[in-house]
Protein backbone atom coordinates (compact mmCIF):
# COMPACT_ATOMS: atom_id res chain seq x y z
CA UNK A 1 0.00 0.00 0.00
CA UNK A 2 1.50 3.35 -1.28
CA UNK A 3 1.50 6.48 1.23
CA UNK A 4 -1.17 7.84 -1.07
CA UNK A 5 -3.67 5.16 -0.65
CA UNK A 6 -2.57 4.49 2.81
CA UNK A 7 -3.86 8.62 3.32
CA UNK A 8 -6.79 7.95 1.49
CA UNK A 9 -8.42 5.22 3.48
CA UNK A 10 -7.72 6.96 6.54
CA UNK A 11 -7.36 10.46 6.80
CA UNK A 12 -6.05 9.89 10.71
CA UNK A 13 -2.71 7.96 8.77
CA UNK A 14 -2.46 11.02 6.93
CA UNK A 15 -1.68 13.53 9.34
CA UNK A 16 0.67 10.83 11.49
CA UNK A 17 2.66 10.49 8.38
CA UNK A 18 2.69 14.52 7.77
CA UNK A 19 4.09 14.97 11.37
CA UNK A 20 6.36 11.58 10.95
CA UNK A 21 8.37 13.52 7.71
CA UNK A 22 8.60 16.99 9.46
CA UNK A 23 9.60 15.88 13.01
CA UNK A 24 12.10 13.44 10.47
CA UNK A 25 13.40 16.40 8.81
CA UNK A 26 13.85 18.25 11.54
CA UNK A 27 15.82 15.62 13.29
CA UNK A 28 17.95 14.67 10.67
CA UNK A 29 19.09 18.45 10.32
CA UNK A 30 19.75 18.66 13.96
CA UNK A 31 22.04 15.26 13.85
CA UNK A 32 24.14 16.78 10.70
CA UNK A 33 24.55 19.88 12.86
CA UNK A 34 25.71 18.45 15.77
CA UNK A 35 28.18 16.51 13.89
CA UNK A 36 29.68 18.97 12.19
CA UNK A 37 29.94 20.74 15.30
CA UNK A 38 31.62 18.21 17.31
CA UNK A 39 34.41 18.94 14.89
CA UNK A 40 34.04 23.02 15.55
CA UNK A 41 32.58 23.79 12.26
CA UNK A 42 30.32 26.47 12.84
CA UNK A 43 30.56 27.48 8.91
CA UNK A 44 29.48 24.30 8.07
CA UNK A 45 26.43 24.23 10.50
CA UNK A 46 25.78 27.54 9.18
CA UNK A 47 26.00 26.22 5.32
CA UNK A 48 23.57 23.46 6.58
CA UNK A 49 20.95 25.80 8.14
CA UNK A 50 21.09 27.94 4.92
CA UNK A 51 20.61 25.13 2.72
CA UNK A 52 17.33 24.33 4.99
CA UNK A 53 16.30 28.10 4.45
CA UNK A 54 16.59 27.57 0.54
CA UNK A 55 14.68 24.43 1.04
CA UNK A 56 12.12 25.92 2.53
CA UNK A 57 11.80 29.37 0.49
CA UNK A 58 11.94 27.16 -2.91
CA UNK A 59 9.26 24.90 -1.84
CA UNK A 60 7.00 27.43 -0.47
CA UNK A 61 7.48 29.64 -3.40
CA UNK A 62 6.96 27.07 -5.77
CA UNK A 63 9.60 28.53 -7.57
CA UNK A 64 10.50 26.01 -10.49
CA UNK A 65 13.30 27.49 -13.03
CA UNK A 66 12.22 24.56 -15.36
CA UNK A 67 8.57 25.16 -15.87
CA UNK A 68 9.07 28.98 -15.69
CA UNK A 69 11.69 28.85 -18.37
CA UNK A 70 9.28 26.41 -20.43
CA UNK A 71 5.95 28.83 -20.29
CA UNK A 72 8.21 31.38 -21.76
CA UNK A 73 9.46 29.18 -24.47
CA UNK A 74 5.87 27.91 -25.12
CA UNK A 75 3.59 30.67 -24.72
CA UNK A 76 6.06 34.17 -23.75
CA UNK A 77 5.16 33.94 -19.95
CA UNK A 78 8.04 35.62 -19.03
CA UNK A 79 7.12 36.29 -14.81
CA UNK A 80 8.88 32.96 -13.56
CA UNK A 81 12.08 33.89 -15.38
CA UNK A 82 11.94 37.46 -14.37
CA UNK A 83 11.78 35.83 -11.33
CA UNK A 84 15.09 33.97 -11.41
CA UNK A 85 16.88 37.73 -12.48
CA UNK A 86 15.43 38.90 -9.07
CA UNK A 87 17.75 36.08 -7.35
CA UNK A 88 21.01 36.92 -9.62
CA UNK A 89 20.56 40.54 -9.29
CA UNK A 90 20.30 40.67 -4.75
CA UNK A 91 23.46 37.78 -5.18
CA UNK A 92 25.58 40.47 -7.92
CA UNK A 93 25.03 42.86 -5.38
CA UNK A 94 27.28 41.64 -2.98
CA UNK A 95 29.20 38.61 -4.61
CA UNK A 96 30.58 40.79 -7.43
CA UNK A 97 32.39 43.64 -5.37
CA UNK A 98 33.37 40.87 -2.14
CA UNK A 99 35.13 38.46 -4.41
CA UNK A 100 37.00 41.75 -6.11
CA UNK A 101 38.34 43.42 -2.88
CA UNK A 102 38.45 40.19 -0.22
CA UNK A 103 40.89 37.78 -0.97
CA UNK A 104 38.83 34.81 0.97
CA UNK A 105 36.40 35.53 -1.43
CA UNK A 106 35.66 34.09 -5.07
CA UNK A 107 33.39 34.07 -7.61
CA UNK A 108 32.25 31.36 -9.83
CA UNK A 109 34.28 31.34 -12.88
CA UNK A 110 34.78 29.17 -16.00
CA UNK A 111 36.61 28.99 -19.13
CA UNK A 112 34.60 29.72 -22.26
CA UNK A 113 34.67 26.72 -25.20
CA UNK A 114 32.87 23.52 -25.93
CA UNK A 115 32.82 22.17 -22.80
CA UNK A 116 30.46 25.13 -21.88
CA UNK A 117 28.25 25.13 -24.77
CA UNK A 118 27.32 21.47 -25.03
CA UNK A 119 27.17 21.10 -21.26
CA UNK A 120 24.52 23.30 -20.72
CA UNK A 121 23.13 22.63 -24.30
CA UNK A 122 22.83 19.03 -22.75
CA UNK A 123 21.66 19.93 -18.95
CA UNK A 124 18.90 22.06 -20.93
CA UNK A 125 17.39 18.88 -22.50
CA UNK A 126 17.70 17.16 -19.41
CA UNK A 127 15.77 19.49 -17.24
CA UNK A 128 12.69 19.39 -19.29
CA UNK A 129 12.10 15.59 -19.68
CA UNK A 130 13.26 15.32 -15.79
CA UNK A 131 10.67 18.36 -15.01
CA UNK A 132 13.55 19.31 -12.96
CA UNK A 133 17.03 21.63 -12.28
CA UNK A 134 19.77 20.93 -9.70
CA UNK A 135 17.82 23.45 -7.16
CA UNK A 136 14.50 21.62 -8.31
CA UNK A 137 15.30 18.62 -8.01
CA UNK A 138 16.54 18.73 -4.85
CA UNK A 139 13.54 20.81 -3.01
CA UNK A 140 11.23 18.22 -4.78
CA UNK A 141 12.83 15.02 -3.72
CA UNK A 142 12.46 16.98 -0.34
CA UNK A 143 9.12 17.33 -0.82
CA UNK A 144 7.52 13.96 -1.67
CA UNK A 145 8.22 13.58 -5.22
CA UNK A 146 9.07 9.94 -6.07
CA UNK A 147 9.75 10.72 -9.58
CA UNK A 148 11.86 13.27 -8.67
CA UNK A 149 13.89 10.51 -6.47
CA UNK A 150 14.92 8.89 -9.32
CA UNK A 151 15.54 11.84 -11.50
CA UNK A 152 18.30 12.01 -8.43
CA UNK A 153 19.87 9.13 -8.73
CA UNK A 154 20.58 9.12 -12.02
CA UNK A 155 21.69 12.69 -11.59
CA UNK A 156 24.45 11.49 -9.20
CA UNK A 157 25.25 9.00 -11.59
CA UNK A 158 25.67 10.87 -14.94
CA UNK A 159 27.96 14.03 -12.82
CA UNK A 160 30.16 10.88 -12.49
CA UNK A 161 30.54 10.16 -16.08
CA UNK A 162 31.13 13.81 -16.63
CA UNK A 163 33.86 14.14 -14.14
CA UNK A 164 35.41 11.49 -16.63
CA UNK A 165 34.81 13.50 -19.76
CA UNK A 166 35.02 16.47 -18.82
CA UNK A 167 39.03 16.38 -18.95
CA UNK A 168 38.71 15.14 -23.10
CA UNK A 169 36.07 18.03 -23.36
CA UNK A 170 38.48 20.50 -22.17
CA UNK A 171 41.36 19.83 -24.59
CA UNK A 172 39.36 20.90 -27.17
CA UNK A 173 39.99 24.47 -26.14
CA UNK A 174 38.75 27.44 -25.41
CA UNK A 175 39.65 30.91 -23.84
CA UNK A 176 40.08 31.78 -20.21
CA UNK A 177 37.26 33.27 -17.93
CA UNK A 178 36.09 36.92 -18.67
CA UNK A 179 35.35 38.13 -15.22
CA UNK A 180 33.51 42.30 -15.08
CA UNK A 181 35.61 43.08 -12.32
CA UNK A 182 39.29 42.27 -13.60
CA UNK A 183 38.92 44.66 -16.56
CA UNK A 184 36.31 47.12 -14.83
CA UNK A 185 37.60 46.88 -10.78
CA UNK A 186 34.92 46.01 -8.33
CA UNK A 187 32.31 48.95 -8.66
CA UNK A 188 32.72 49.05 -12.62
CA UNK A 189 32.12 45.37 -12.71
CA UNK A 190 28.87 45.55 -10.34
CA UNK A 191 27.92 48.31 -12.73
CA UNK A 192 28.48 46.42 -15.51
CA UNK A 193 27.22 43.09 -14.23
CA UNK A 194 23.60 45.18 -12.94
CA UNK A 195 23.16 46.33 -16.53
CA UNK A 196 23.66 43.02 -18.38
CA UNK A 197 20.65 41.56 -16.03
CA UNK A 198 18.44 44.89 -16.95
CA UNK A 199 19.32 44.56 -20.86
CA UNK A 200 18.46 40.48 -20.21
CA UNK A 201 15.25 41.68 -18.69
CA UNK A 202 14.24 44.00 -21.09
CA UNK A 203 14.89 41.83 -23.80
CA UNK A 204 12.44 39.42 -22.04
CA UNK A 205 10.06 41.20 -21.47
CA UNK A 206 10.10 42.78 -25.37
CA UNK A 207 9.61 38.80 -26.26
CA UNK A 208 6.83 38.90 -23.93
CA UNK A 209 4.51 41.80 -25.00
CA UNK A 210 5.12 40.89 -28.69
CA UNK A 211 3.57 37.50 -27.87
CA UNK A 212 0.94 38.75 -25.64
CA UNK A 213 2.27 37.04 -22.74
CA UNK A 214 2.35 38.27 -19.51
CA UNK A 215 5.66 39.40 -18.06
CA UNK A 216 4.94 40.45 -14.52
CA UNK A 217 6.60 37.79 -11.98
CA UNK A 218 3.58 36.75 -9.48
CA UNK A 219 3.87 37.44 -6.64
CA UNK A 220 5.59 34.33 -5.04
CA UNK A 221 8.25 34.59 -7.42
CA UNK A 222 8.80 38.09 -6.35
CA UNK A 223 8.81 37.39 -2.49
CA UNK A 224 10.24 33.97 -3.24
CA UNK A 225 13.32 35.41 -5.48
CA UNK A 226 13.91 37.89 -2.78
CA UNK A 227 14.42 35.57 -0.48
CA UNK A 228 16.19 32.67 -2.14
CA UNK A 229 18.46 35.76 -3.23
CA UNK A 230 19.36 37.00 0.66
CA UNK A 231 19.96 33.13 1.44
CA UNK A 232 22.13 32.40 -1.66
CA UNK A 233 24.09 35.76 -0.13
CA UNK A 234 24.42 34.20 2.90
CA UNK A 235 25.76 30.47 2.09
CA UNK A 236 28.02 33.05 0.10
CA UNK A 237 29.27 35.13 2.99
CA UNK A 238 29.53 31.98 5.11
CA UNK A 239 31.25 29.08 1.95
CA UNK A 240 33.42 31.23 0.58
CA UNK A 241 32.01 31.22 -3.08
CA UNK A 242 28.65 30.93 -4.85
CA UNK A 243 26.10 28.97 -3.49
CA UNK A 244 26.72 25.26 -6.40
CA UNK A 245 24.38 22.45 -5.93
CA UNK A 246 25.84 19.56 -8.43
CA UNK A 247 29.42 19.46 -7.32
CA UNK A 248 28.18 17.54 -4.15
CA UNK A 249 26.21 15.08 -6.69
CA UNK A 250 29.25 14.39 -8.26
CA UNK A 251 31.07 13.55 -4.90
CA UNK A 252 28.19 11.21 -3.99
CA UNK A 253 28.64 9.18 -7.00
CA UNK A 254 32.26 9.10 -6.91
CA UNK A 255 32.06 7.71 -3.50
CA UNK A 256 29.92 5.11 -4.36
CA UNK A 257 31.39 4.24 -7.16
CA UNK A 258 34.19 3.51 -4.96
CA UNK A 259 32.78 1.49 -2.23
CA UNK A 260 31.25 -0.48 -5.20
CA UNK A 261 35.11 -1.08 -6.00
CA UNK A 262 35.78 0.90 -8.34
CA UNK A 263 38.98 3.65 -8.84
CA UNK A 264 38.67 6.89 -9.65
CA UNK A 265 42.04 8.29 -8.33
CA UNK A 266 43.34 8.12 -11.35
CA UNK A 267 41.20 9.92 -13.48
CA UNK A 268 42.14 13.33 -14.69
CA UNK A 269 39.28 14.46 -12.49
CA UNK A 270 39.60 13.55 -9.38
CA UNK A 271 43.61 14.06 -9.57
CA UNK A 272 42.71 17.54 -9.41
CA UNK A 273 42.74 19.43 -6.39
CA UNK A 274 39.64 19.95 -5.47
CA UNK A 275 38.11 16.79 -6.27
CA UNK A 276 40.83 14.71 -4.99
CA UNK A 277 40.34 16.43 -1.37
CA UNK A 278 36.05 16.37 -2.09
CA UNK A 279 36.54 12.39 -2.70
CA UNK A 280 39.25 11.55 -0.02
CA UNK A 281 37.57 13.76 3.12
CA UNK A 282 33.94 12.94 4.62
CA UNK A 283 31.00 14.74 2.48
CA UNK A 284 30.48 16.90 5.56
CA UNK A 285 33.63 18.52 4.55
CA UNK A 286 32.33 19.64 1.06
CA UNK A 287 30.41 23.00 1.01
CA UNK A 288 27.82 21.89 -1.87
CA UNK A 289 26.65 18.68 -0.19
CA UNK A 290 26.50 20.45 3.24
CA UNK A 291 23.30 22.78 1.57
CA UNK A 292 22.56 20.11 -0.97
CA UNK A 293 21.51 18.04 2.53
CA UNK A 294 19.90 20.96 3.94
CA UNK A 295 18.20 21.90 1.25
CA UNK A 296 16.67 18.12 1.28
CA UNK A 297 15.24 18.30 4.67
CA UNK A 298 14.30 21.95 4.72
CA UNK A 299 11.65 21.24 1.86
CA UNK A 300 10.91 17.88 3.64
CA UNK A 301 9.88 20.12 6.67
CA UNK A 302 8.32 22.80 4.98
CA UNK A 303 6.30 20.37 2.24
CA UNK A 304 4.89 18.06 5.69
CA UNK A 305 4.01 21.11 7.85
CA UNK A 306 1.44 22.87 5.13
CA UNK A 307 0.32 20.18 3.31
CA UNK A 308 -0.13 16.27 2.42
CA UNK A 309 3.25 15.16 2.07
CA UNK A 310 4.08 12.68 -0.85
CA UNK A 311 0.39 11.91 -1.75
CA UNK A 312 1.09 11.54 -5.43
CA UNK A 313 0.29 8.14 -6.96
CA UNK A 314 3.49 6.58 -8.74
CA UNK A 315 4.17 8.08 -12.17
CA UNK A 316 3.44 5.62 -15.55
CA UNK A 317 6.81 3.87 -16.76
CA UNK A 318 7.35 6.17 -19.87
CA UNK A 319 7.62 9.19 -16.94
CA UNK A 320 9.73 7.66 -15.18
CA UNK A 321 11.62 6.88 -17.77
CA UNK A 322 12.19 10.49 -19.19
CA UNK A 323 13.45 11.05 -15.30
CA UNK A 324 16.06 8.48 -15.99
CA UNK A 325 17.28 10.20 -18.94
CA UNK A 326 16.49 13.70 -17.66
CA UNK A 327 18.60 12.84 -15.07
CA UNK A 328 21.56 11.15 -16.43
CA UNK A 329 21.60 14.17 -19.22
CA UNK A 330 21.57 16.70 -16.52
CA UNK A 331 24.73 14.57 -14.78
CA UNK A 332 26.57 14.94 -17.42
CA UNK A 333 25.77 17.97 -18.55
CA UNK A 334 26.30 20.24 -15.33
CA UNK A 335 30.11 18.58 -15.14
CA UNK A 336 30.60 19.68 -18.71
CA UNK A 337 29.00 22.70 -18.39
CA UNK A 338 30.32 24.09 -14.66
CA UNK A 339 27.42 23.78 -13.29
CA UNK A 340 23.41 23.84 -13.67
CA UNK A 341 21.13 26.80 -13.36
CA UNK A 342 22.32 27.71 -9.80
CA UNK A 343 25.99 27.03 -10.12
CA UNK A 344 26.41 28.16 -13.32
CA UNK A 345 23.59 30.30 -14.18
CA UNK A 346 22.85 32.00 -11.21
CA UNK A 347 26.42 32.01 -9.81
CA UNK A 348 28.23 32.87 -13.31
CA UNK A 349 26.09 35.58 -13.77
CA UNK A 350 26.17 37.28 -10.20
CA UNK A 351 29.81 36.46 -10.08
CA UNK A 352 30.30 38.69 -13.35
CA UNK A 353 31.83 35.66 -15.42
CA UNK A 354 30.63 35.80 -19.00
CA UNK A 355 30.00 32.43 -18.92
CA UNK A 356 27.58 32.28 -17.39
CA UNK A 357 25.27 33.93 -19.45
CA UNK A 358 26.77 31.65 -22.27
CA UNK A 359 25.04 28.60 -20.18
CA UNK A 360 21.95 30.55 -20.39
CA UNK A 361 22.18 30.92 -23.94
CA UNK A 362 23.14 27.53 -24.59
CA UNK A 363 21.02 25.70 -22.19
CA UNK A 364 17.56 27.39 -23.84
CA UNK A 365 17.79 25.95 -27.18
CA UNK A 366 18.17 22.60 -25.12
CA UNK A 367 15.14 23.13 -23.37
CA UNK A 368 13.72 23.65 -26.52
CA UNK A 369 14.42 20.65 -27.70
CA UNK A 370 13.17 19.10 -24.45
CA UNK A 371 10.11 20.49 -24.61
CA UNK A 372 9.54 18.81 -28.02
CA UNK A 373 10.64 15.33 -26.49
CA UNK A 374 8.12 15.51 -23.35
CA UNK A 375 4.69 14.15 -25.48
CA UNK A 376 6.88 10.98 -26.14
CA UNK A 377 7.12 10.38 -22.32
CA UNK A 378 3.76 11.06 -21.80
CA UNK A 379 4.40 14.99 -20.71
CA UNK A 380 2.78 18.09 -21.28
CA UNK A 381 4.50 20.40 -23.15
CA UNK A 382 3.38 23.05 -21.40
Amino acid sequence: MTMASLAASDPGAAVRIDRLFFGLALVATAILVALVLLDHQLASAALIIGGFGLGVAFLKAEFSYTASWRRFLTRGEAGGILGGLIVIAVCALVVVPMAALLPKYGGAIAPLGPSLVIGAFVFGIGMQLANGCGSGTLYTVGGGSGRMLVTLLFFVIGSVFGSLSLPTFLALGGIDPILASDYLGAWGGLIATLASIGIAALLIITVARRRGANFMPSRNYVIGGLAIGLLCVAVFFVGGHPWSVTFGYTVWGAKAATALGFDLSHSAFWQWPGPKHALAESVLSDTSSLTDFGMIFGAMAAAAASKPFARASWPPAKSLFAAVIGGLLMGWGARLGFGCNIGAFVGGVASGSLHGWIWFLAALPGCLIGIRLRPLFGLSRE
